[in-house]
């Protein structure tokens, strides 16, 4: 079974920083492109950033704007997303999702990555900023 485990969220106060991690299992890492959204309440799903492990190639929503980096490990399977600088309006449960690498290649450029299908999911870390 393919499994994502987010871990990491938590409560920051505004202008710190977390890193959440994505310990991914059941597929071969390298072959896949991992990504992270957030979903605050009553909002909808928001593409923060994604990664191609094949050749490293990253994509950040707009709204990140420096503040927020992606990295992987893929001795150890696992994604990174590190949130500096946070903002109250971070507040949301951050998701990590994995899927081919050679379809973010292809089409993610330009904005692509922000229309493609995700296979797998994990089931999400709270991040909460206070002001």
């Amino acid at each position: 079974d393919v499994r994502l485990v987010e871990s990491g969220g938590g409560l920051a106060q505004a202008g710190g920083s977390l890193t959440l991690s994505c310990v991914v299992s059941g597929i071969t890492f390298y072959d896949y492109a991992v990504a992270w959204f957030r979903q605050a309440p009553g909002k909808e799903r928001e593409e923060v950033s994604c990664i191609v492990n094949e050749d490293g190639t990253i994509y950040y929503g707009d709204f990140v704007k420096g503040r927020f980096t992606i990295s992987t490990n893929n001795a150890e399977s696992t994604a990174y997303l590190h949130l500096n600088n946070l903002k109250p309006e971070d507040t949301a449960v951050y998701y990590c999702a994995a899927t081919w690498g050679r379809t973010v290649a292809e089409k993610g450029g330009d904005g692509g990555w922000l229309a493609l299908y995700w296979d797998y999911w994990g089931q999400g870390t709270q991040v909460a900023v206070a002001s």
